[in-house]
């Protein structure tokens, strides 16, 4: 059975409970401009993942169903009896994986810039990543990285956004970013994601590289009960690089299935 750490978050906003699930090597306030978008309309609950920022790592290597239990951990500590629940990138394999295991506490979900049905090319890229940090050193790869997550032009207006998200991976405890980059390579959602029926908003970037339109409109089409949403123009960090783009359609859906 998976052993649950106590993670560190941050609560804003009121009406519906909204829990908030980043990705790799991010923190809790990866959603902070995203709650300033809805605050008004619900609880916004962002949590940092284990050994991420202020939460605890946890006994040796973890997968998924630690990370799901982490989140079971927060929600019952919170005394919360049913959220909504948005990830984005590895936070978008947490949700639906919460929402099978914990399906009567899931009113709706959000899968943001993430992963299924991958091909075996899809596959042997993400894995390559890595071999190459494993093989190379995480700081090595740093660049390779923010050209997957941001747009040139982002890149070279936002410097300092961009140092910012690096230093957060090299904050991170490289075993854990390794762990975690695993969990996110390794997971294939698409074997149960038909069985997550609740109502889900999929959402991604054109130009997400790993996280492609392609691989959406699969995962949209695998869920019975799905939009989807593509935003163009946009690669992974749609967070950080385009907060007032992704809002209005994440406060459309949930508004509409609070």
């Amino acid at each position: 059975m998976a052993v649950a750490v106590d993670c560190a978050y941050v609560i804003e906003g009121k009406g519906p409970p909204v829990l908030m699930v980043h990705g790799i090597g991010a923190r809790k306030t990866s959603w902070a401009a995203l709650t300033q978008h809805l605050k008004n309309d619900f609880t916004c609950i962002a949590y940092d993942l284990r050994g991420h920022g202020e939460s605890p790592k946890g006994d040796g290597a973890f997968g998924l169903d630690e990370l799901v239990a982490d989140l079971e951990r927060l929600r019952q500590r919170l005394g919360i009896d049913r959220a909504h629940v948005i990830g984005h990138s590895l936070g978008g394999m947490i949700g639906p994986a919460y929402a099978l295991a914990h399906p009567e506490r899931v009113n709706a979900l959000g899968l943001l810039s993430t992963a299924a049905f991958r091909t075996p090319d899809d596959s042997a890229k993400v894995r390559a990543v890595v071999t190459a940090m494993e093989q190379k050193g995480i700081p090595q790869v740093l660049s390779t990285l923010a050209d997957r997550w941001f747009t040139d032009d982002f890149q070279k207006n936002h410097p300092e956004r961009i140092e910012a998200r690096k230093r957060q991976v090299i904050e991170t405890d490289a075993n854990v970013f390794l762990n975690v980059f695993r969990i996110y390579a390794e997971t294939e959602m698409s074997p149960w994601l038909h069985k997550v029926t609740h109502p889900s908003l999929v959402l991604t970037g054109e130009l997400d590289g790993g996280c492609n339109p392609r691989l959406n409109q699969q995962i949209a089409d695998a869920m019975p009960n799905s939009e989807l949403v593509i935003l163009p123009g946009l690669k992974h960090a749609i967070l950080i690089e385009a907060t007032e783009r992704v809002a209005p359609p994440i406060a459309r859906f949930l508004k509409a299935h609070s």
